[in-house]
């Protein structure tokens, strides 16, 4: 079957991912083409300069998994080793032809491919033409951010946004909250003392992403089904950091799921759950006294269900 194909990070899967995809599936409907993103993992620079790349905004299952409901057929995973690097741009292009009988290629207007990034959308265009596939180039899309700026869209900026605890700014940038998976783990178990009980997502979820700046947040939890509940999204406090009342040095993510009734907590220990980050609430700071602390907390709550209640995260 023929194809149209899209070759990138897409870190995130953010709006302008997205809107390479949508003119993918335009271009690929009336000819009967699927679409096919062909991506990378690791990503390249982890293998160009080790160490030094950056956090990434989801695993690669998420990844795929977004690619795949905003439009795409198949995701061809790369491995980028120095051979598949090094290769020369149009090589790099003549061999997705060939193994994917590609009809045409979308990308971005500052798309580069190949051994030293040397090819870009002006190599790609001119091969277009003298074998016969076509070529779209789309520019940056631009969203306007709650700094009143309007921002051109890229991977770079949404974790940027995410690391300085913008949650709705990346929202607005990726058209979708930002998200962790993992599952749930034993905690400390103070929040159950002081009548705030919490979900702890276990470290080992976050590993290589990006989470937000320490702070406390309004979202929400969806947890996977279990024998007495549904896979529904709880509104949620959830907050990032060390616990600083307790003098703690450990990054923790934790939330406190706002209505949420059972008899059992400990049967969450193990359960798969996804925390998403809706509005920023509040700085992480010490408190003098656990009742203190605890006041606080009720306000955090109190604050998060207002928030959530309130329609937020502007994307036109």
């Amino acid at each position: 079957m023929p194809s149209i194909i899209t070759i990138g990070n897409f870190d995130g899967v953010h709006r302008g991912h997205q809107a390479i995809i949508q003119i993918a599936r335009q271009l690929a409907e009336p000819i009967n083409a699927h679409v096919l993103a062909v991506t990378f993992d690791p990503m390249p620079v982890a293998i160009l300069r080790p160490g030094e790349g950056p956090p990434h905004l989801g695993t690669i299952e998420q990844r795929i998994d977004a690619l795949k409901q905003c439009g795409v057929d198949e995701v061809r995973i790369i491995k980028p080793t120095r051979d598949v690097l090094s290769q020369e741009a149009p090589r790099f292009i003549a061999g997705l032809i060939e193994q994917h009988q590609a009809v045409g290629f979308v990308e971005g207007e500052d798309f580069h491919f190949g051994a030293k990034r040397r090819g870009n959308m002006k190599l790609l265009a001119e091969m277009g033409k003298q074998q016969g596939f076509a070529v779209e180039a789309l520019p940056r899309f631009e969203v306007p951010l709650s700094d009143h700026s309007i921002a051109p869209i890229s991977s770079s900026l949404v974790r940027w946004l995410v690391g300085r605890g913008r949650v709705e700014d990346a929202e607005a940038c990726m058209g979708r909250p930002f998200e962790l998976t993992g599952t749930i783990v034993k905690g400390d178990q103070r929040g159950r003392t002081i009548g705030v009980p919490t979900a702890n997502l276990d470290p080992l979820s976050w590993h290589g992403l990006i989470t937000p700046m320490d702070g406390v947040y309004a979202g929400t939890v969806t947890l996977a089904p279990g024998a007495d509940q549904e896979s529904t999204p709880y509104p949620a406090a959830i907050s990032v950091g060390v616990k600083p009342t307790f003098s703690q040095d450990q990054l923790n993510i934790e939330a406190h799921l706002i209505d949420f009734n059972t008899e059992h907590p400990d049967e969450l220990y193990g359960r798969p759950a996804t925390f998403r980050f809706a509005r920023w609430v509040r700085d992480q700071y010490p408190f003098p006294t656990i009742e203190a602390l605890t006041q606080q907390l009720q306000r955090d709550i109190e604050q998060s269900r207002l928030l959530l209640a309130e329609p937020h995260a502007a994307y036109d």
